[in-house]
């Protein structure tokens, strides 16, 4: 926890400096008399823009992000046999590159817009420009570097708020599917071995306040060859909603698919990835498995027809298992016994209904619960509790982002109150000076907040799926918190609105003052 601690501080504060240290040097460096020399002469671009430093970043970051991917690279290696977890953070690199490299390049973008993009740009600002538009178009042109970096570090900040935002929500959410996996449900009676119950026992569980349904499930053991694995009868009908069964646990087809499949062959079985790969098997194969008989408790060779590929199911090992129909399941061997009942609760807590459930089970059933299991799930990164950090994390990237988007608008704004006054001052109306600082805003904070979108998606995407490794098992798609996101654009937006509204009252006062103030 120390390491984690310790490994996020320094990503804060590097993530501070990259952001924090441009808009300083801008808010020295940029002076009036610069602006007033630059005006009237065509800039160079940036030695690095020159020189293609952003794509070269984005094109290792890209040839980083295949070779981690091609060689099946994982970001977590734990040796069996040993105790730790250990982290290469090689595989960060590829994120790295991509975040410096997308902000040179949105520099790049944000500057050739203003540049190049001079007739759009005039019709973008008619709103709020009105006639004015082509003449403060060509004002925000000849101020483009300033108003491209503005851009930029709006574009930044969003991309590491809504990225880090993303992946902490990616990271909650497979641990509580870990958690989950493991257990099989909100609560779960587990028979003792040997017990032969009926599934009708399950309707006197679903009569215990708080159970909102309840799934039974076989478990029995089958030797395919020499080698004894767990097997699992379930209902197809019904496992998918009471089991919440993930697409990532499967392979070569949606959760919805196998199961469906499963349903429609009665002798089906979803076999594991090893399993397939040890005997060869090819989708139609018969597969001949040895279960024990209910009554006699010999072994008989039953028939099954692989279907597909199963590489996680709740309560399962992390190995190697089968999952068959439970009617097949209880014909063949002349037993219909389960031995797991799955519980899911109608919100009420799953360490309330446990106890409630432990009454009606009996002695000789162990029940778990959720809440229990997450406190004691896998020895993975996830098994780490992260929700004080991560909000600490989320608050920082948040703040960040509101005091770039309106402390390097309104450094700009206070830079050119010399401009706004001798305008002001030649009889230029409040109305038309509000447009140069309205238009300013407009393509500051939609093209920051474009930017910053996409590179947030790519960096997002990178994130989950080089720290692919960390989850177990790996996620569909990344959990996007859209409630987050959406207080982060809020909050820009007021950022930038308050730093133009605080521009706008700065310039009613009386241009003598403020020439003189300068």
């Amino acid at each position: 926890m120390l390491c984690a601690g310790g490994a996020a501080v320094v990503g804060l504060a590097i993530a501070a400096a990259a952001i924090a240290v441009p808009a300083w040097r801008v808010a020295r460096a940029t002076t009036v008399a610069g602006q007033r020399a630059a005006v009237g002469r065509r800039g160079r671009a940036p030695w690095w823009a020159r020189a293609g430093l952003d794509l070269m970043a984005l094109a290792v970051s890209a040839f980083v992000f295949w070779q981690a991917s091609r060689n099946g690279y994982n970001l977590v290696l734990v040796p069996e046999g040993v105790p730790q977890v250990s982290v290469n953070w090689y595989a960060m690199l590829a994120p790295v590159l991509a975040w410096v490299g997308g902000g040179l390049l949105a520099y790049r973008i944000a500057d050739l817009a203003l540049r190049r993009g001079r007739g759009a740009l005039t019709t973008a600002l008619r709103p709020v420009a009105g006639e004015l538009a082509p003449i403060v178009g060509a004002t925000m042109g000849r101020q483009r570097r300033l108003l491209a970096t503005a851009a930029t570090i709006v574009a930044l900040t969003a991309a590491f708020a809504a990225s880090t935002a993303v992946f902490n929500s990616t990271y909650e959410a497979q641990a509580e599917v870990d958690a989950r996996l493991t257990n099989g449900a909100d609560v779960t009676v587990a028979e003792s071995p040997g017990a032969r119950v009926a599934p009708s026992k399950g309707r006197s569980l679903a009569a215990v306040p708080g159970v909102s349904s309840v799934e039974p499930l076989q478990h029995r053991y089958a030797y395919v060859g020499a080698d004894l694995q767990d097997l699992y009868g379930v209902r197809p009908q019904t496992i998918g909603a009471a089991g919440k069964l993930q697409d990532s646990w499967f392979s070569g087809g949606s959760a919805r698919r196998l199961v469906g499949l499963l349903a429609s062959h009665p002798d089906g079985v979803l076999v594991s990835a090893e399993t397939v790969r040890d005997f060869q098997l090819h989708p139609g194969d018969r597969l001949n498995l040895r279960l024990q008989n209910g009554v006699t408790n010999a072994y008989r060779t039953v028939p099954f027809r692989y279907i597909g590929i199963v590489k996680e199911f709740p309560t399962a090992p992390r190995d190697s298992f089968f999952v068959t129909n439970a009617s097949y399941v209880a014909r063949a061997s002349g037993s219909d016994a389960v031995g797991t009942f799955l519980i899911q609760t109608d919100g009420t807590s799953p360490t309330t209904v446990a106890r409630r459930v432990a009454a009606t089970a009996g002695a000789g059933a162990k029940v778990t619960n959720l809440d229990q299991q997450r406190k004691v799930v896998g020895s993975n990164l996830t098994a780490v509790e992260l929700t004080g950090l991560t909000r600490i994390e989320l608050g920082f990237a948040l703040v960040l982002a509101v005091a770039a988007s309106g402390l390097v608008l309104a450094l700009g704004f206070q830079e050119r109150r010399r401009s706004f006054a001798l305008a002001g001052a030649l009889g230029a109306r409040p109305k038309q000076l509000g447009g140069f600082v309205w238009g300013e805003s407009l393509y500051v904070a939609g093209a920051g907040i474009a930017l910053g979108v996409a590179l947030a998606s790519a960096l997002s995407w990178m994130l989950v799926k080089v720290l692919t490794g960390v989850f177990d098992p790996p996620p569909s798609v990344p959990s996007v918190p859209w409630g987050y996101l959406g207080i982060l654009l809020a909050l820009t937006l007021a950022a930038v609105l308050a730093a133009g509204a605080l521009t706008l009252r700065r310039l009613r006062r009386p241009d003598i003052d403020v020439l003189r103030d300068l």
